[in-house]
């Protein structure tokens, strides 16, 4: 026989049931669903996107290489009409470039995300960082036009005096003819690869800034606050606190400011003065790049010529998907407040 139930009496004091299982499936909302269909159609179209290009690339570029072979990496001139062309010239330049660029972004932006994260009081913060996205919203050709213009001319004398002082130590800096004679002429120190780098650089801070602001940015506030505590001053506060934090989002900004610098066209084609061969010295008139190369043959290439210009684009896009490769593999391995003076 059943017991009657008190309806007054307390629910844990009523005799216990036959029990179920709780199921601990959890069933997503249609909202949910939708947008994890979303995130993956959209990821999956990004990576699909990669491989198209990819494959493009690949198969557009595949005559140039059946001819040219592995030629292709340590030829120095370009005239695929006649079957004798390469990218060894042409990736030295980019490379180049990249670099000088890197030298020169890496400090302005590592700078300026500190000023804006740590330094700047909140009432003109706001103001700084949308300058600071400005200059990425600026077009290439506005670069490219104010380098050739007006920063050309006044870096011929800082390019002469760095040929005059640290050339004699380091070659790399020297302007000389082929004698090794030291070249005074202006002419020679225009359409180089230091002034490409230079503009190039100012282009990639940017982006370089606000991947490091956005990192310096997440650093706890309680961390902060407790090295405040301890008596650390701000410079302390940023290296024992923050520089921890924010040691991926400073690898990653200068990896992504680096994969800028190498695919730049524009800005890079207006100012070199193309030439296929080794320069090893940066201040000196005559440099090329691979995205300059494809930018200013494209128009007059022939149907062969179309071809050596999709291998040298393979090139690159396979050299800028290592870069980002390589980054993505630095920054897991040093995620930020991994190594924070707790």
């Amino acid at each position: 026989m059943t017991p009657l139930r008190d309806a007054t009496a307390p629910e844990s004091y009523l005799p216990a049931g036959p029990q179920q299982k709780r199921s601990l499936v959890s069933r997503p909302s249609p909202a949910d669903s939708v947008f994890r269909r979303f995130a993956y159609a959209a990821g999956g179209a990004t990576v699909g996107i990669l491989l198209a290009v990819g494959l493009f690339l690949s198969l557009r570029g595949a005559q140039a290489l059946g001819v040219a072979r592995w030629s292709f990496l340590t030829e120095d001139q370009w005239v695929p009409e006649s079957g004798v062309f390469g990218i060894r010239a042409v990736l030295f330049g980019t490379v180049t470039i990249a670099l000088v660029a890197m030298v020169v972004a890496f400090p302005l932006a590592f700078g300026t995300a500190l000023l804006l994260s740590d330094i700047v009081g909140d009432r003109f913060r706001h103001l700084f960082v949308g300058l600071v996205d400005l200059m990425a919203a600026v077009p290439s050709i506005v670069y490219g036009l104010w380098g050739f213009y007006f920063l050309q001319s006044q870096m011929i004398p800082v390019a002469q005096w760095l040929s005059e002082t640290v050339g004699r130590v380091l070659p790399i800096f020297a302007v000389t003819d082929s004698d090794g004679n030291h070249i005074s002429d202006t002419n020679s120190y225009t359409s180089t690869a230091f002034l490409a780098g230079i503009v190039v650089g100012f282009m990639a801070v940017p982006t370089m800034t606000s991947v490091m602001r956005e990192a310096f940015s997440r650093a706890p506030v309680g961390e902060r606050e407790g090295a405040y505590a301890l008596g650390a001053t701000r410079w302390g506060m940023i290296r024992a606190v923050v520089l921890p934090f924010g040691k991926g989002g400073v690898i990653g900004g200068t990896m992504l400011g680096l994969g800028r610098a190498l695919g730049e066209t524009i800005a890079v084609a207006m100012i070199i003065s193309p030439v296929f061969g080794l320069n090893w010295q940066v201040l000196k008139s005559g440099t090329n790049s691979v995205s300059a190369l494809i930018a200013l043959q494209f128009s007059e290439a022939s149907q062969f010529g179309l071809s050596a210009l999709m291998a040298a684009g393979l090139a690159l896009f396979v050299v800028t998907l290592v870069v980002n490769f390589t980054a993505s593999s630095i920054v897991a391995r040093s995620r930020s407040g991994a190594e924070s003076d707790g």
